[in-house]
């Protein structure tokens, strides 16, 4: 496997990372608070946007990026990838009957909800890989996590 595809998966991963947690910490405060389906939907892909731009954000402002520079860094960086993301999981999870309705303590929620993440990383990865090659997307990050892992190494 070529680096482009390679850069590509890891990029993706970690949009799906950012995109779990916030769906599943809003899938648990919704429905804990007994919210309709679709409020719980929307606090769910909010949240997946709030954590999967703070992740990107954690090794830029370590790199000593201002946080409005940083923001915008996160901003141009996974904007399209956690749409595409979103988009494909929330289609799934519309699409598998019953899913849309089970709580978070049921089977079928957490079985579509897997299902649903692995979708949308697959439908996600040629999507960065396009990005990644123009320069744009996760690529505007590396620069980042190369000058983090410069001071690590003299750290040591």
């Amino acid at each position: 496997m070529n680096t482009p595809w390679r850069t590509a998966m890891s990029a993706t991963l970690h949009c799906l990372t950012g995109c779990a947690i916030g769906e599943v910490l809003g899938m648990i405060i919704g429905s804990s608070l007994g919210w309709s389906n679709l409020a719980t939907v929307i606090l769910s892909i909010v949240l997946a946007f709030l954590f999967g731009y703070s992740l990107t954000m954690r090794p830029v402002l370590r790199a000593g990026v201002a946080l409005g520079a940083a923001i915008s860094v996160a901003l141009a960086a996974d904007t399209v990838s956690i749409t595409v993301m979103e988009i494909m999981d929330n289609a799934v999870m519309l699409v598998i009957p019953g899913a849309i309705t089970a709580g978070v303590l049921d089977w079928l929620f957490w079985a579509s909800l897997a299902i649903s993440f692995a979708v949308a990383f697959v439908v996600t990865v040629p999507v960065n890989k396009w990005l990644i090659g123009r320069g744009k997307g996760h690529a505007v990050v590396h620069q980042y996590h190369h000058h983090h892992d410069e001071h690590s190494e003299h750290a040591h």
